[in-house]
């Protein structure tokens, strides 16, 4: 796709911004989606030096402090997905040293990482969701299933690690138990059928909505990273008016949870039309098979020129 006729004109103003200011790409880490943030990170290290702009690679590990320090960056890009990364922890580090970051800030990353916190703030805000419960690993024996279908998942993780769709009260109990393998806490969402979409969100600029046509029964890890795993169908197989009001909810589930620079609202779209907020992902994977990089292609960025639209938050940080 040929670029705006803006382009370079951003790149420039955007690169100028940030002067000789070495960029940390902070990737990796040591959560069930260390792979994909790696992927996510070579992809965003391959960009800047396209671009020209300084940068360093940080594999982080709990020395992040000692590995900041030593590479001397003047900003961080943060590239990494689930706990730690995405849940306000490492924000919170960066706000400590005094160095900018790329994405939302870390009560925004917390609330939205933690999903019946997130829940709780849609519920508040009129936001429609799936109904939902919580359940405890120490008291998860006491609870019975309590919608005729549901999607159990723990309460903190992403890339729909530990993950399963119950239709079945029989199955409902396993589930819960694979899910706390990976924490104490697990959310039991209402199963709603319908059609899956995702809205990005880049700045204030809402992106073209995506339809996600998953392989398998749902979108687990294997539809979202591996090839072929799912179809990206733009625009999606509804009328109008219905991917406008997925536009409006998006937004206000991104504003209600305090979010900046970027995101990815999921929703589902079930028979009656009224689409309904699923989850809000505060860093988006930056993958060949990722949604945010899509999303952007159709609104006429390219990949370079997303990273730049990502850095220009640096700016309002």
């Amino acid at each position: 796709m040929r670029p705006r006729a803006d382009s370079y004109s951003v790149r420039e103003k955007t690169i100028s911004f940030l002067g000789r200011k070495k960029i940390g790409v902070l990737y990796g880490g040591w959560s069930g989606e260390r792979a994909i943030s790696l992927k996510s990170g070579a992809a965003v290290l391959a960009s800047l030096r396209r671009l020209g702009i300084p940068c360093v690679g940080i594999d982080v590990t709990p020395r992040l402090p000692e590995q900041i320090r030593r590479s001397r960056i003047g900003a961080a890009f943060v590239i990494l997905h689930g706990p730690f990364g995405e849940d306000g922890t490492v924000q919170g580090l960066l706000e400590m040293m005094r160095i900018p970051y790329t994405g939302s800030g870390v009560l925004a990353c917390a609330q939205t990482m933690h999903k019946p916190s997130a829940k709780r703030i849609f519920e508040s805000a009129g936001i429609p969701t799936p109904r939902w419960r919580l359940v405890v690993r120490d008291r998860f024996r006491e609870t019975s299933m309590p919608f005729k279908e549901v999607v159990v998942k723990p309460a903190s993780q992403g890339s729909a690690l530990g993950v399963t769709v119950v239709t079945r009260k029989r199955d409902f109990q396993a589930a819960l138990r694979r899910s706390f393998r990976y924490e104490r806490e697990a959310l039991v969402e209402e199963y709603v059928r319908g059609t899956e979409i995702t809205v990005a969100i880049l700045g204030r600029r809402v992106l073209p909505v995506i339809e996600i046509v998953p392989q398998h029964a749902f979108y687990d890890f294997h539809s979202k990273y591996a090839a072929g795993g799912s179809r990206h169908l733009i625009p999606p197989r509804l009328p109008a008016g219905v991917i406008r009001r997925a536009e409006v909810l998006a937004l206000r589930a991104f504003d209600a949870l305090g979010c900046r620079d970027l995101g990815r609202v999921d929703l589902i779209v079930p028979a009656s039309g009224r689409p309904t907020v699923l989850e809000v992902n505060v860093l988006p994977g930056m993958t060949q098979t990722s949604l945010f990089p899509d999303a952007a292609r159709a609104a006429g960025l390219g990949f370079d020129d997303l990273i730049l639209e990502i850095l220009r938050g640096l700016r309002r940080s």
